[in-house]
C-alpha cells in the first residue's frame, strides 16, 4: 500500500490525457448516395452550363459527441478552384465556369472538423456535357478538281466536321444550301459530295462551281433550352477541261473582195477557228475542201486565204469556198473537224463617188419656195435632182438619205444603183409651219453601201416657206380676273387682255370685242384690249358685285378665240348703319337685356360690321351695351326696382338712352338714335305665356292677332265635329254601343255652373283691369278625393259656338302679375276641368242629347236596360 501512495504527478496526468483522447470521436460525413444533394459530394455530377454562383451542393456531416462541425474544400496544387464552401452551413457554390471539353472530372478534397479532429476525403465530381459547341469543319479550305466528263452520281469530295459535344449534340448531319439550283448533292451522314443523278459538268459553260455545305449537330439542352448549332463552309469545284468539243470558226460569215488592181498572191482574208476545249486546246489545221477552182489557196496553220491569179484571169464574179478546220493532238492525230463557207467577190475598182446633177449639170445646192402646210404625200416638183455613180456593179450601189429636221420630208428612192431621179415627198404637213421655220434646210446625202471606201457626196436643199392664215388668235390666259372699287368714275380702266396671232401681215392683226349679259357696263378698246367702264356706268357693290362676260379676239379672216373675264366690284364704305323702326321704345325686365339692331347696307366686311355704344344716358352709368350684339342691360349691381328708385327720382322708370351704331369701314360712318327704355320687374313664373305677353307688350296688335287666330281655329273645329255627327245620325237612327255597354243609372240632378268670361269692371287699380271670375267654382267639392274637380255637364238643347279661350295657366300654377307703367293683367285661377268644358262644350252637348234619345227608344220598345 505504501508503494501505491507514492505515484508521481506526471504519471497521473498522462493517464488522464489518455482517457480524454480515447473519449473524443472524429466527425464524419453522411453518405446519402450518388443522386443526393447533401453529404460528402461523392459521385456529384454537374452540367457544364451551370451558371456561376449556383448553389450546387450542401456538405453534411456530424460529430458523435454532438460538437459543432465546420466544413472545408481544398484542391491539389496547380488545380483550378471551381467551388467555395460556407464553413458553417456547408453550402457549396460554383465560382468558376465549367467546360466539359477541357476538363470532364474535378477532384476536390472535402473536410469536416469538430475543432479537435479533422476528417478529409478526396471526391471526384463529374462534369456533364451540354450542347455548347458548334460543329467545326476540318482540313479547310475545300477545293475539288473534277473532270468535266465525270459520270453523274459520282463521288467527288468528302467534307468532314467535328463537334466536341457528346450524345446528340455531338452528332453531325450535312446538307447543301440552294439544293434545287445546285448540280451536286451530299450524303447527310458521311459528308460525301456527289454529282446529282442526271447532271453533267461542262467546262465550256461553267468552269467553277461554289457549293455551300452546312453541318448541323443533333441539338441538346443548354441552360434549360434546346439548342441546335450549325456551321457552313464553301467547297470550290473546279471543272477540268476534256477534249470533247469540235473546233469553232470565229467571225463568220466570211466575205472577201478581189479588186481589179489586186496582184496575184495577195492575201484576200483570214479565217480563224479555235478548239472548243479551252482548257487544253489542240492546234488547228486549215484546208480548202472545194470551190476555189485553182484560183485561191489557204495557209494550213494561219488560215490566210490568198488569190493565186490576177483579177483579169478570174472567170467568175463570185467564188464560194468551203474551208475545213481540224484539231491536231500533241501526238499528231487529227480528230474532229468544223466547216465554214467563204464568199469572195471580184469587183471593179471603186474610184467614182456619187454625184448630184441639176438641169444644167453637176449641182450641190437646190432651192424651192412654197406655201406652208402643203398636203401630206405631195411631191416637191420644183426640185429637179438627179444622182449618178459611174462605177460598175457593187461600187455603183449607194443609199440616199435626207439629213435635217426629222419626219418632215422623205426621199425616194432610198437605194440607187448607178443612177436615179431624186423625189422629195411631204410626210408631216403640220411641221411645215411658217411661224416655226421660215426656211427649212436639209442635206441630201448619197453614200455607197458595199464599198470599203464608202464614198459619199452631199447637196444642200433649201426650202423657203410662204405664210398663210393658219393660226387663230390666242389669249394669254383662258380667263382674266379683275377688281375695281365701286366708287370708280366712268371710263376707268379695269383690265387689259392680250391675244396674239403668229400669222404675218394683216392676218396677224387682232381686233377685240366683248359680249355677254355682264358686259353692259363695260367697253373694250378694239386694238389694245383694255377693258374700261362705260362713261355713264355707276358701280355699286351692294347691287351687284360680280360681273362676267366674254372677250373675243378676231383676225381679218374672222378666225377668233374667246376668253372669260371675271370682274369683282370692291366694296367701299358708302353706307351708314341704320336702326330698325321699333327702336324708339323698349321694355326691359330687370335681369334680361333688350337688343337693338342696326343694319349697314355695305356689301363686304369690315364695312358692314356694326359696333354699338352708348353715347349718353340719363342717368349715366346705369346701362351697359354689348359692342357686337347690341344687347343693352343694366349694371350688375341693379337687381330690383328699389335700387333704381334710389338712383333717380323718376318713378315711372322710363329712361332715355342715346345709342350709336358705327361701322368699321375707312372712313367710318355712324348713326345715333334715342331709345326710351321702360324698366319693369318680373314677378311671374317664367313660361311660354309669360314670355309671349312680355314680347307683345310693346306690340298689342300682335297679341290681338294671335287671339283672333286661336278663336277662329276653335270655331272651325266645332263646326266640323257638329257636321260629322249630324250626318252620322241622319244615316242611322239607332245608335249602337261601340266599345262598352252603357248601364242605366239614376241621373243626378245637374249642378248649375255659372261662369262669366272676361267680365270687365271698373278697376280699382291697374292690376285688376282684366279679371276672369268663376263664383260657383269655389263651392264645388271633390267627390273622388283626387286633385281634379269633376263637374257633371249640363246638356244644352242645341250646339253652341265655344266661348273665347281662357288665358289660364296650369292647374297647379299660382296667380301671376306683370307690373307695367300703364297697368297690369291678372287672370285668376281657372280649373282645368272647366277649361276642358269650355273648349269641348258643343261636342259634350251633342253626345248627351244622343244618349237621352237612345234611352227613351229602348224604354218605348220594352227592351231591358243593360
Amino acid at each position: 500500500m505504501k508503494h501505491v501512495r507514492h505515484f508521481t504527478p506526471s504519471l497521473f496526468l498522462s493517464l488522464v490525457h489518455v482517457c480524454l483522447v480515447q473519449a473524443n470521436y472524429a466527425p464524419y460525413f453522411f453518405d446519402n448516395g450518388a443522386r443526393s444533394t447533401n453529404g460528402n459530394m461523392a459521385l456529384l455530377s454537374l452540367s457544364e452550363d451551370t451558371p456561376i454562383g449556383t448553389h450546387v451542393y450542401t456538405l453534411n456531416g456530424t460529430d458523435p459527441e454532438g460538437d459543432p462541425v465546420t466544413y472545408g474544400l481544398a484542391y491539389e496544387a496547380g488545380s483550378r478552384r471551381y467551388f467555395s464552401v460556407d464553413k458553417n452551413l456547408g453550402n457549396v457554390t460554383l465560382i468558376e465556369e465549367l467546360d466539359r471539353e477541357k476538363e470532364d472530372e474535378i477532384e476536390v478534397i472535402v473536410s469536416i472538423s469538430d475543432g479537435l479532429s479533422t476528417v478529409s476525403e478526396k471526391v471526384r465530381i463529374l462534369v456533364m456535357d451540354a450542347n455548347d459547341e458548334s460543329p467545326e469543319f476540318i482540313n479547310t479550305p475545300y477545293i475539288a478538281q473534277v473532270p468535266e466528263n465525270t459520270p453523274s452520281g459520282s463521288s467527288i469530295f468528302k467534307i468532314e466536321a467535328v463537334d466536341k459535344d457528346t450524345g446528340s449534340g455531338g452528332s453531325i448531319t450535312y446538307f447543301l444550301q440552294n439544293i434545287h439550283a445546285n448540280k451536286f448533292t451530299i450524303d447527310r451522314h458521311s459528308g460525301v459530295l456527289r454529282i446529282k443523278t442526271g447532271v453533267t459538268l461542262d467546262y465550256e459553260k461553267s468552269r467553277t462551281h461554289f457549293v455551300i455545305v452546312v453541318a448541323k449537330d443533333g441539338g441538346g439542352k443548354l441552360r434549360g433550352d434546346n439548342k441546335v448549332f450549325s456551321a457552313t463552309t464553301t467547297v470550290t469545284v473546279n471543272v477540268e477541261d476534256v477534249q470533247d468539243t469540235p473546233p469553232m470558226f470565229i467571225g463568220t460569215p466570211y466575205y472577201g473582195y478581189v479588186y481589179e488592181d489586186t496582184l496575184a498572191g495577195s492575201e484576200v482574208l483570214t479565217v480563224v477557228a479555235l478548239d472548243g476545249d479551252r482548257g487544253k486546246p489542240n492546234s488547228i489545221h486549215y484546208c480548202i475542201v472545194n470551190g476555189s477552182e485553182g484560183s485561191f489557196e489557204i495557209s494550213n496553220t494561219t488560215g490566210a486565204i490568198s488569190v493565186t491569179k490576177s483579177p483579169n484571169q478570174l472567170k467568175k464574179e463570185v467564188y464560194e469556198l468551203k474551208v475545213q478546220a481540224s484539231e491536231v493532238s500533241q501526238e499528231g492525230d487529227v480528230s474532229v473537224h468544223a466547216f465554214a463557207m467563204v464568199t469572195i467577190r471580184v469587183v471593179d475598182l471603186n474610184n467614182h463617188p456619187p454625184t448630184f446633177y441639176g438641169e444644167n449639170g453637176p449641182q450641190n445646192r437646190f432651192e424651192l419656195t412654197m406655201y406652208e402646210h402643203p398636203p401630206e404625200g405631195e411631191i416637191l416638183r420644183g426640185l429637179k435632182i438627179t444622182v449618178n455613180d459611174s462605177d460598175q456593179g457593187a461600187n455603183a450601189k449607194f443609199n440616199l438619205r435626207l439629213v435635217g429636221p426629222g419626219g418632215i420630208f422623205r426621199v425616194v428612192p432610198q437605194t440607187v444603183l448607178n443612177e436615179a431621179q431624186v423625189t422629195i415627198i411631204v410626210e408631216n404637213s403640220a411641221a411645215i409651219d411658217y411661224e416655226k421655220f421660215k426656211v427649212l434646210t436639209f442635206k441630201l446625202l448619197a453614200i455607197e453601201v458595199n464599198t470599203p471606201e464608202k464614198f459619199s457626196s452631199t447637196a444642200d436643199v433649201v426650202i423657203r416657206l410662204l405664210d398663210t392664215n393658219d393660226n387663230v388668235p390666242k389669249f394669254s390666259s383662258d380667263y382674266y380676273i379683275a377688281r375695281i372699287p365701286e366708287n370708280s368714275p366712268g371710263g376707268s380702266n379695269v383690265v387689259a387682255v392680250t391675244a396674239t396671232d403668229p400669222d404675218s401681215g394683216l392676218w396677224g392683226e387682232v381686233k377685240y370685242s366683248i359680249y355677254g349679259t355682264g358686259a353692259d357696263l363695260f367697253l373694250i378698246h378694239p386694238s389694245t384690249g383694255i377693258i374700261y367702264t362705260q362713261p355713264w356706268a355707276v358701280l355699286d357693290a351692294e347691287v351687284n358685285s360680280k360681273y362676267n362676260f366674254y372677250v373675243k379676239a378676231e383676225d381679218t379672216d374672222g378666225k377668233y378665240s374667246l376668253a372669260e373675264v371675271f370682274i369683282t366690284v370692291l366694296d367701299v364704305n358708302d353706307h351708314s348703319p341704320e336702326f330698325n323702326e321699333n327702336i324708339q321704345e323698349k321694355t326691359m325686365i330687370i335681369g334680361s337685356p333688350v337688343k337693338i339692331e342696326a343694319v349697314d347696307q355695305d356689301a363686304e366686311e369690315p364695312n358692314n360690321i356694326v359696333d354699338y355704344s352708348i353715347m349718353q344716358a340719363d342717368p349715366a352709368n346705369v346701362f351697359d351695351i354689348d359692342q357686337s350684339t347690341g344687347e343693352i342691360k343694366l349694371k350688375s349691381y341693379i337687381r330690383s326696382l328699389d335700387i333704381i328708385h334710389n338712383i333717380t327720382k323718376n318713378k315711372d322708370c322710363i329712361w332715355s338712352v342715346v345709342v350709336q351704331a358705327k361701322d368699321r369701314g375707312s372712313p367710318s360712318f355712324s348713326t345715333t338714335a334715342v331709345l326710351k327704355i321702360d324698366i319693369t320687374e318680373e314677378t311671374l313664373h317664367k313660361g311660354p305665356m309669360a314670355a309671349f305677353l312680355m314680347q307683345t307688350k310693346d306690340n298689342p296688335m300682335k297679341a290681338l292677332g294671335v287671339l283672333a287666330g286661336v278663336m277662329g281655329i276653335m270655331v272651325l273645329i266645332t263646326i266640323m265635329i257638329s257636321t260629322a255627327m249630324f250626318w252620322r245620325n241622319k244615316r242611322s237612327n239607332k245608335i249602337m254601343p261601340v266599345r262598352r255597354i252603357i248601364k242605366k243609372r239614376q241621373t243626378p240632378q245637374p249642378r248649375t255652373v255659372r261662369m262669366e268670361w272676361l267680365k270687365f269692371k271698373r278697376p280699382s287699380s291697374a292690376a285688376e283691369k282684366f279679371v276672369v271670375e268663376d263664383d260657383d267654382a269655389k263651392s264645388l267639392h271633390n267627390e273622388n278625393s283626387n286633385n281634379n274637380i269633376q263637374v257633371a255637364p249640363v246638356p244644352p238643347t242645341a250646339p253652341l259656338p265655344p266661348p273665347p279661350p281662357a288665358l289660364a295657366p296650369r292647374g297647379d300654377a299660382p296667380g301671376w302679375r306683370v307690373p307695367t307703367v300703364s297697368g297690369s293683367l291678372t287672370p285668376k285661377f281657372i280649373n282645368k276641368q272647366l277649361k276642358k268644358r269650355g273648349h269641348g262644350s258643343a261636342h259634350n252637348a251633342l253626345v248627351s242629347e244622343l244618349k237621352m234619345k237612345f234611352e227613351k227608344r229602348n224604354a218605348a220598345v220594352g227592351e231591358p236596360h243593360i
